[in-house]
């Protein structure tokens, strides 16, 4: 990645094992030592079977090459010790597009999307809302984008996302199992959706 001028890489807690927060922590640390570059720390749980919480993460954030966290825990109370505990340079990220604004406000810095791959000026328009102080704009921009970020998930991403850029001609609709296609009522609230934001 270094060779390929990556800035940074993205790194999952481990699945299946359910480590400790102990585990976490000498886990990432041995990357981060082993890594030339940066590294971004992803939490979620609900895919994982194991939760970061903020004390290891502000443990981590202790080490110079760990710059920040993607947050996708889902809950607003864990992001916020996370920005609490940690240094203010270090980076926390949405990984939940319906909480998206609620991070900003909490002191978010950016997100890491699955609607922005369709919608990608849509998702910039809340932040740079945010970030303007435009704070009805941005609550605007968001509540609109809300059932765009609902079926996204309308089956386990990243089927949706693939579905729905490939209705748009964007790549070809292709799966490595265990992710199949999406069933056709599915497909069809994708089709729909995508129709009302005029994207289709």
């Amino acid at each position: 990645m270094e060779k390929a001028d990556a800035s940074a890489t993205l790194h999952i807690t481990p699945y299946y094992n359910k480590p400790t927060q102990e585990g976490l922590f000498q886990h990432f640390r041995a990357i981060a030592e082993s890594s030339p570059i940066s590294i971004i720390l992803y939490n979620v749980p609900g895919r994982t079977g194991v939760n970061m919480l903020p004390e290891t993460v502000a443990r981590l954030a202790g080490i110079k090459n760990i710059v920040g966290i993607k947050e996708a825990s889902g809950s607003l109370e864990q992001v916020s010790q996370v920005i609490k505990l940690c240094p203010k340079n270090f980076v926390v990220l949405s990984g939940e597009d319906a909480q998206n604004l609620e991070i900003f406000k909490l002191g978010g810095k950016g997100a890491i999307s699955v609607t922005a791959n369709v919608a990608p000026k849509e998702c910039a328009r809340v932040w740079e809302n945010f970030k303007k102080g435009k704070g009805s704009e941005a609550d605007e921009a968001q509540k609109k984008l809300m059932p765009l970020h609902k079926v996204m998930f309308v089956e386990s991403n990243p089927i949706p996302v693939k579905a729905a850029l490939a209705m748009m001609g964007l790549i070809r609709e292709e799966y490595r199992l265990p992710l199949v296609p999406p069933s056709s009522e599915s497909r069809e609230k994708i089709r729909q959706v995508l129709s009302e934001f005029k994207i289709l």
